[in-house]
């Protein structure tokens, strides 16, 4: 059973419509016991980092997470501001984020060289550093949509997964252990999300 965690601030029925179109039993939830019997989970999320982590403990899924994912190894996905959200902090608030991994999130910084638009948001390529269960059936060539001003940055390079170009390389998607995170979208990434959401299904099914 997979579960997408609803805290009211994510763009959950996208994601739900792709989880059921690929066949996965999905459960959108915050309640603690349900939760506490999640196969898998997902962390959506769009909007402001503090007004996430606001969320999140209004609805004291804090802790249930935190048990789940490093104290049970639950696989979770976070996506967009849900990936942001497993970091140390981000410049764009002053409250700690889940500090899952050694990540902090940044601006875009735009100057005469990059000459970038922030936000960065429409369609861009990923580069992939490094092999994964959950790139299993996304080809080399795939494409995804973004909208963010703001990026992580992992302090420990073995956990970056993908790069994507924009003014310079910026790490788009990480991994360490049970814990994946996207800063593009794969709900609104038509098949290229869908190949990326049925690699995380399929993980615990893989060789």
């Amino acid at each position: 059973m997979i579960v997408v965690i609803d805290y009211d601030i994510g763009n959950i029925g996208s994601i739900v419509n792709m989880l059921k179109k690929i066949g996965s039993k999905v459960i959108v939830t915050s309640d603690h016991n349900i939760i506490n019997n999640a196969k898998k989970i997902i962390l959506p999320g769009v909007g402001s980092f503090d007004n996430g982590m606001k969320k999140l403990n209004e609805y004291g899924l804090i802790e249930i997470l935190h048990q789940k994912v490093i104290r049970e190894k639950t696989k979770i996905l976070g996506i967009c501001l849900g990936a942001q959200l497993m970091a140390k902090k981000s410049d764009e608030g002053n409250l700690d984020g889940l500090g899952w991994l050694d990540i902090e999130n940044v601006r875009f910084k735009s100057d005469h060289e990059t000459n970038i638009r922030i936000p960065h948001m429409g369609w861009n390529y990923i580069e992939k550093k490094k092999n994964s269960n959950i790139l299993k059936y996304v080809d080399d060539n795939a494409r995804f949509y973004f909208v963010h001003s703001y990026h992580f940055v992992c302090h420990n390079s073995t956990h970056i997964l993908t790069e994507t170009k924009y003014g310079n390389k910026f790490t788009s998607a990480f991994e360490h252990e049970n814990i994946y995170g996207v800063q593009f979208h794969p709900e609104k990434s038509h098949s290229f999300g869908m190949s990326l959401l049925k690699s995380f299904i399929e993980i615990d099914n893989q060789k």
